[in-house]
């Protein structure tokens, strides 16, 4: 039975200059795969392979460092100096060799960053660590750190770079009216805490020219105090304005995640795709969705119904990579799907071990394990 061919899902998308083969894209997700230091792995390499030969449209690889003191671990990805350029280049090529579009995310983890002092717009305190406040001349010296970083992906020969402004990181801070307690042009109202990731968004677009930038968005930090869709909808818009390639729409930061009301939410399909919805309505760019997206069927309906224009697969990808070949020869019962309830790959990347799944054969995670550095 072919009946499920999902004609939405298999519809191609121009992306500014490029041309998307279907809605399907990998989102970004860490999974612990990067060799220390930031370089470019031998597992990594295989991962991404992988995850190009699954027939996604667009594959955004996760956050790679804008700078040292912005990293959110030993083994993030790194392209804070030109000498990480060829290793990204390697990894391009791999992913672009399977006639896929290949995205790299940049970012600043600011109050979640792997250093001895982090920095954020102000001193609010996360997790018994307080971070101290960026100066004005330390804001601008991380701006031109961002437009430094893109130039590098956009010379490593990916396809288009993404702003990371989600999961609570240093763009978001200054968006949240609960990390962001400035006093100056940089804080109080909306208009003032978009400012920061307005300004990167320039800077990087001034010296990248036409290369595309994407922007992976936090609608809200599903936090009492924290950003929600009122305020968020006004970065959208000005977002768009200066010309944003499209929004990747997430909701929650590390403060959220494990909230048991969060946990039990976030087990449920599609819980993400609301906020999308939300933010599409104020905004002419393409809008990606994710969260539990896990069957082909929940991923038609949400184009159909105009939630948004594409499909984010991140762990869904991960589990089964011949999701997108499944669901389009319509084997949909076939697919491996990541149970709500099995945390696995989380306590292992916590660990400071590569990211293993369960339901992978035995085989295959000898590989990664094998591969691991």
């Amino acid at each position: 039975m072919n009946r499920a061919t999902y004609p939405k899902l298999f519809q191609p998308l121009d992306l500014n200059s490029l041309k998307l083969k279907n809605r399907i894209t990998m989102t970004p997700l860490y999974l612990g795969y990067a060799a220390l230091g930031g370089k470019i792995s031998p597992l990594l390499l295989d991962h991404y392979r992988l995850m190009a030969q699954s027939g996604a449209a667009l594959i955004v690889v996760e956050n790679s460092s804008i700078t040292p003191k912005g990293s959110g671990s030993p083994r993030t990805l790194r392209c804070d100096h030109d000498r990480y350029v060829k290793g990204l280049e390697s990894l391009a090529s791999v992913i672009k060799r399977e006639n896929t579009l290949a995205a790299l995310q940049i970012n600043h983890a600011g109050r979640f960053a792997h250093a001895a002092e982090p920095v954020a717009p102000s001193e609010v305190p996360v997790f018994n660590k307080k971070p101290r406040a960026l100066t004005k001349k330390e804001i601008t010296t991380i701006q031109k750190q961002y437009a430094k970083a893109a130039l590098r992906v956009k010379k490593a020969g990916f396809d288009l770079v993404e702003l990371h402004g989600g999961t609570g990181y240093l763009l978001a801070q200054f968006v949240s009216p609960r990390t962001n307690k400035r006093e100056d042009a940089y804080g109080g109202t909306i208009e003032n805490r978009i400012r920061f990731p307005l300004e990167v968004l320039q800077g990087v677009k001034d010296v990248v020219g036409d290369f595309p930038v994407g922007y992976r968005f936090l609608a809200d930090e599903w936090l009492p105090d924290g950003l929600h869709v009122e305020e968020s909808s006004v970065l959208a818009r000005a977002l768009e304005e200066a010309g944003v390639t499209y929004l990747s729409v997430m909701g929650g930061t590390y403060e959220s995640f494990f909230l048991p009301e969060i946990i039990k939410k976030s087990r449920r399909p599609g819980y993400m795709v609301s906020l999308a919805s939300a933010i599409r309505k104020n905004v002419k760019v393409p809008v990606t969705t994710a969260g539990r997206i896990s069957t082909p069927a929940l991923a038609e309906s949400i184009l159909k119904e105009k939630k948004a224009d594409l499909i984010g697969l991140a762990r869904m990808l991960w589990v089964d990579p011949e999701w997108a070949r499944k669901a389009r020869q319509g084997r949909d019962r076939s697919i491996l799907k990541c149970s709500p309830k099995c945390d696995a790959c989380l306590q292992l990347v916590m660990q400071g071990k590569p990211a293993l799944c369960p339901r992978w054969k035995k085989e295959k995670r000898k590989k990664y394990r094998d591969l691991y550095r």
